[in-house]
C-alpha cells in the first residue's frame, strides 16, 4: 500500500472524524441511514473491508450483526480492537481489499466504505471489487463508498482553499483524472486518493462481475451549509434535501461522497 496513505491515517485523524468533523457528521448519519435500507436484516454476517477505526463495525454489531472488519493501517486496527473490547464485539484483522484472506461466499454482505478511495489505478479497484464479489453470497449486496470527482473543488469553495495557488493545480488534476495527490504531505489536506465520477463505478463493477444496482449521493448539497447541522430543524432540512436529491443525476455528484450498491 502507498506509504503516504498509511502515514496520513497514522496521524489518528480518522478516529473521531465521523462523529466530530464538520461535514463528516452528515456523511456518517446518511451512510448509516442508507446501510439500514440496503443491508439484509440482522443477524446477517457482514465483512467491513477497510473499516478504519471501527465506527461502522461497532454500530452494526450493536444492531445485532455479526461483523468482521479488515483494515491495512495498524493504528486503525488498534482503535477498532479497543472499540470492540469496550462495546459489542466484532473481529479485527489486518488485510488488503485486493487480496482478502476469506473463503468464497462467506458473507451475507460486504462493505467497502473506504478502500476504493485509495486505489488510484483502475485495475486495483476492479481487483478489490472482484474480491468482494467472491466473498459475498450470491445476491448479497456489496456496498461501496466513493469520493465524488467534484468534492475537492466544492470543498475548496466552502473552505477557502481555492484561494491557495499551490492547491489549485491539484484540484484541476482531480477534475481531469480523478487522482488526488498531496506531495507536500500537508496534514490539513487529503492524501493520495481517487475521486470517482458518478457514472464510472458501474463499469468497474461490471468488469468485476457485479451488477451495479444504484449510485446515490450521500450528503446532498447540505454539506455546504454544515453549520446548520447543530440546529435540529437545520439538521432535518439537510437530511430532507439529501434524501430528495440522492438519485437525481444532475446533482448527485455535488455530494462529497457517493454510495454504490452492487450485487
Amino acid at each position: 500500500m502507498d506509504p503516504d496513505i498509511v502515514e496520513h491515517y497514522s496521524l489518528g485523524i480518522e478516529e473521531d472524524r465521523l462523529t466530530e468533523g464538520e461535514t463528516s457528521r452528515i456523511e456518517f448519519a446518511r451512510t448509516k441511514e442508507l446501510l439500514e435500507r440496503f443491508l439484509p436484516p440482522a443477524p446477517a454476517k457482514v465483512l467491513d473491508v477497510g473499516g478504519g477505526p471501527g465506527r461502522y463495525a461497532s454500530w452494526l454489531a450493536e444492531l445485532g450483526y455479526e461483523v468482521d472488519m479488515i483494515d491495512p493501517v495498524p493504528l486503525h486496527l488498534e482503535q477498532a480492537a479497543e472499540r470492540s473490547r469496550t462495546g459489542v464485539s466484532f473481529t479485527t484483522t489486518a488485510g488488503d481489499a485486493r487480496d482478502l484472506a476469506v473463503g468464497d461466499s462467506a458473507y451475507d454482505a460486504v462493505l467497502m466504505l473506504g478502500p476504493l478511495y485509495h486505489l488510484p489505478y483502475r485495475a486495483d479497484r476492479v481487483r478489490a471489487l472482484s474480491e468482494a464479489r467472491r466473498v459475498v453470497k450470491p445476491g448479497g449486496p456489496v456496498i461501496i463508498a466513493l469520493i465524488s470527482r467534484f468534492a475537492s473543488l466544492l470543498d475548496g469553495l466552502r473552505s477557502g482553499t481555492l484561494s491557495d495557488p499551490s492547491v489549485r493545480p491539484y484540484i484541476q488534476r482531480v477534475l481531469e483524472t480523478g487522482v488526488n495527490a498531496n506531495p507536500g504531505k500537508r496534514p490539513e489536506y487529503f492524501t493520495t486518493a481517487y475521486f470517482h465520477h458518478p457514472d464510472e463505478i458501474e463499469g468497474e463493477c461490471e468488469d468485476a462481475g457485479l451488477r451495479c444496482e444504484t449510485v446515490l449521493g450521500i450528503e446532498g448539497l447540505g454539506w455546504l451549509t454544515w453549520e446548520k447541522w447543530d440546529d435540529p430543524e437545520g439538521r432535518e432540512n439537510i437530511l430532507r434535501v439529501a434524501r430528495a436529491l440522492e438519485d437525481e443525476p444532475t446533482v448527485k455528484g455535488a455530494s462529497t461522497h457517493l454510495l454504490a450498491v452492487a450485487r
